[in-house]
């Protein structure tokens, strides 16, 4: 009975440690500083521009060529998650920085 309590612990400590799938980057997201919005459901994605188009997907992490005729068009864009609720984008039009963006509501009609 004692190893199965130790085991139950080591367990739950594991799971407590690699918390469980929520921090994909599947959503809605927002810049504060620039007021940029991006939404993000698999492979496609709704630019900052209002493009849908599709680009490269990971659970926590996406890529994409900006389209024309937003700016600066042909250049990649790459977003990482970080957890539940940021996410870091470099690349594109945040040029040489890191620019960190926060989960927010979807954009209303």
């Amino acid at each position: 009975m004692q190893k199965f309590i130790l085991s139950a612990l080591a367990l739950a400590a594991i799971a407590a440690a690699n918390p469980a799938s929520a921090d994909a980057i599947d959503g809605h997201w927002c810049h504060a500083a620039s007021g940029k919005r991006l939404s993000i459901d698999g492979p496609a994605i709704t630019t900052p521009g209002g493009n849908q188009i599709t680009g490269d997907y990971n659970r926590h992490g996406f890529r994409y060529i900006i389209p024309a005729p937003e700016q600066p068009a042909g250049r990649a864009v790459t977003m990482n998650v970080l957890d539940d609720e940021n996410m870091q984008l470099t690349g594109g039009f945040a040029n040489a920085s890191v620019q960190e963006w926060r989960r927010c509501p979807p954009a209303t009609s």
